[in-house]
């Protein structure tokens, strides 16, 4: 059914579990998978272009570093994903940007399925901080698939049904 999945990762536990479904469905279903992360320079506050040179190849090398582990425990399961670190380098709603980045990427690549974590983050938290699963769902026309973080329970009081 899936023929490429492209699960995005942020570092957290969260993207870890979203990562080990991707795997488990692209074994599944024989399907190529891309992990991506995106990095950011929103929030920047230097001085001088030698600083802020330095602070966003610090952010770059951090993003690698989230994919080669991801890429790392991907191949540990038989698979050998493509991985590609997606930049932003402008100002805006920082959670709108990301999710639109992670949509661009799975249209452009022909995805037939997201896969992304959530923190299952509560009420006034998530309204303020937003969440970026959540903006992915709402502008993807691509399945998405929530994996919600260890530890996180439904709500009993949340109705199950879709």
């Amino acid at each position: 059914m899936y023929r490429r999945i492209l699960v995005a990762v942020d570092g957290s536990k969260a993207s870890q579990l979203a990562l080990r479904h991707g795997i488990q469905l692209a074994k599944e279903q024989q399907a190529r998978l891309r992990i991506v992360h995106v990095v950011d320079e929103l929030a920047l506050n230097v001085e001088t272009p030698r600083e802020l040179k330095d602070f966003w190849n610090a952010i770059r090398k951090g993003g690698e570093r989230v994919l080669e582990k991801a890429r790392a425990h991907t191949a540990k399961a038989g698979i050998e994903p493509e991985t590609k670190l997606l930049e932003i380098r402008a100002m805006g709603g920082l959670v709108r940007l990301i999710a639109d980045f992670v949509v661009k990427e799975a249209e452009r690549w022909h995805a037939d399925l997201i896969v992304i974590g959530t923190h299952g983050r509560r009420a006034l938290r998530r309204l303020l901080l937003g969440s970026v699963a959540e903006g992915v769902i709402r502008i993807s026309a691509i399945p998405v698939l929530l994996v919600r973080g260890a530890g996180r329970k439904p709500r009993p009081d949340r109705s199950r049904s879709a």
